[in-house]
């Protein structure tokens, strides 16, 4: 299995969705429980809403093949916390949203397992991902990168109640300029859809450390509620539902991609 799936595009747009992959080595596999192995935190289908976009558009599309249970590619290496105060899901989960145990008893990985996690699955993606925006770059000038993500409407374990259905995170304003954050924004308000700008999700690793609007690299996190375009427990896409929320996001990244 490839580590990730890489589409060029020369457009001074890149879209990564670094959990939307649900492979999992069969070693791994082995240690998981019940609920480990179900990978309901997966990013169902998050790679379909925006790949048509990205193809139409000359957009670079990096989508990750493996799971976040393996790795967590939006965490730092150093497994430091990006919400300090709040649970604390580590670069290589041990629970699940659920706070259920992802391995079986004693099976967790070790630090050096960890570390070679690291090596192998993490440092790859991440090295690519910043070898696109540096020819990016190089090409326009500037690059715009979308980090890709969905969750479930309510998750005890890491916000009270339910969140909004569109979720934009830029790390406070860190890791984008503010009006192209703002043209972003604006053009969701004529969806149906509720949006919040750096809310419960303010972007994780990817969007906190490869953005860099002082060096023209813009990152945005989306954060989508799932039942937005799928059933939340059962794993079904929903054609229907799925249509209405990517002629949203196509809108959306129109604005972020063309705003000058």
């Amino acid at each position: 299995m490839d580590l990730f799936e890489l589409e060029i595009g020369n457009s001074p747009l890149i879209i990564s969705a670094p959990h939307s992959g649900t492979y999992v080595p069969e070693h791994i596999l082995f240690n998981f429980t019940e609920d480990g192995k179900d990978l309901a935190d997966t990013d169902w289908y998050v790679d379909k809403l925006y790949h048509s976009y990205a193809k139409k558009n000359d957009a670079t599309f990096l989508r990750a093949n493996y799971s976040r249970y393996v790795i967590d590619l939006n965490r730092p290496p150093n497994n430091e916390s990006l919400y300090p105060g709040q649970a604390k899901i580590p670069l290589c989960p041990d629970i699940t949203f659920k706070n259920t145990p992802v391995y079986r008893d004693g099976l967790d990985p070790d630090e050096e397992e960890i570390s070679e996690r690291i090596k192998k699955y993490w440092r790859p993606y991440h090295n690519r991902l910043a070898q696109q925006i540096e020819r990016v770059v190089a090409i326009h000038g500037f690059a715009l990168l979308l980090d890709a993500h969905s969750i479930k409407r309510n998750i005890p374990l890491l916000f009270e109640g339910d969140l909004p259905d569109l979720n934009i995170g830029t790390a406070n304003g860190a890791s984008c300029d503010d009006a192209r954050m703002q043209a972003a924004a604006k053009a969701l308000e004529g969806t149906d859809y509720s949006h919040v700008i750096n809310g419960r999700f303010i972007g994780g690793y990817i969007t906190r450390h490869h953005g860099n609007p002082d060096q023209n690299v813009h990152a945005m996190q989306m954060e989508i509620c799932r039942d937005l375009y799928m059933d939340e427990d059962g794993f079904f896409y929903r054609i229907e539902r799925a249509e209405k929320l990517i002629a949203a996001l196509e809108t959306m990244l129109d604005a972020f991609a063309h705003h000058s």
